[in-house]
């Protein structure tokens, strides 16, 4: 009898990198699929939010198997180590900033731009003669009201010399989008700030039979789908069972909160729109 794998450890990733090397797909980072946008992809997006060895035990992992994918830095003590960020790029992996600003500048988008500016020198001099910078992708924090891409609706990331941002730039009509928020691959509700616009691609797929690990890579399998991207925050994945039991039960406390917190929203759209209407 075969033992069973947990799910979301280091052990259950690398047998989903297994599965996509056995396929047709290639994989890619979010910079070079928006160069190139190739056929028959998949996306590795990873962000960096906490728990940094984590992040580097993956991006080891991946190496091993020949894979370069996205890794996505907060610029905040526990996770800017610009060692790790080096290390990870001589590995030929993507690194990217990982921005919160308008939650830092409390919704102010003049104070948000310059505090952007700034932290996005501080990460390309931590990378300065290993890599480039060229995407960046927001950080959703779910207690906060504002959303961190809306900057961009009175700026241009492009002015900063970047050629991208995930939420913005890919076209989901066409990308499949999959993401191991909430600590489980299906949508319970519970994604405050992890959404996109425009799941076409998404509307096409049965979701509701995905929510395990085993379900991405029997997916996956099947090469149904042309372009998938997946979001994996690795910060969530731990090998150690003492590790992984406070993940599980640091997440499962969290995703009632974040519930909550859609359910309210959700609430108050509607009566403001009743409202609106009267």
């Amino acid at each position: 009898m075969v033992p069973t794998v947990r799910d979301f450890t280091l052990t259950k990733y690398e047998n989903l990198l297994q599965a996509i090397k056995k396929t047709n797909y290639s994989t890619c980072t979010v910079h070079d699929f928006l160069k190139n946008e190739p056929e028959n992809c998949i996306i590795l997006r990873h962000d960096v939010d906490r728990a940094v060895n984590r992040n580097l035990a993956m991006a080891k992992l991946e190496h091993r198997y020949g894979i370069k994918s996205t890794y996505y830095f907060r610029h905040i003590e526990e996770t800017f180590k610009p060692e790790i960020i080096r290390q990870m790029a001589r590995m030929g992996h993507e690194i990217g900033f990982h921005y919160e600003v308008m939650d830092k500048a409390n919704g102010d988008m003049d104070r948000a731009i310059e505090i952007f500016k700034k932290e996005l020198e501080d990460l390309r001099k931590a990378a300065e003669k290993v890599t480039e910078i060229n995407t960046v992708c927001m950080h959703g924090n779910p207690l906060k009201p504002w959303s961190n891409r809306d900057l961009w609706k009175k700026y241009d990331f492009r002015d900063f010399g970047l050629i991208g941002e995930p939420y913005l730039s890919i076209d989901y009509n066409k990308v499949f989008y999959l993401t191991d928020t909430g600590r489980t691959w299906a949508d319970l509700k519970i994604r405050v700030k992890d959404t996109i616009d425009n799941p076409g691609a998404n509307e096409k797929s049965d979701l509701r039979s995905i929510s395990s690990t085993d379900d991405v890579i029997h997916l996956i399998q099947t090469e149904k789908i042309s372009q998938i991207c997946l979001l994996v925050h690795p910060n969530r994945w731990c090998e150690d069972l003492a590790g992984w039991t406070k993940e599980l039960l640091f997440q499962n406390v969290k995703n009632v909160g974040k519930a909550g917190i859609v359910w309210y929203r959700s609430r108050t759209r509607k009566k403001d729109t009743v409202n609106a209407g009267l």
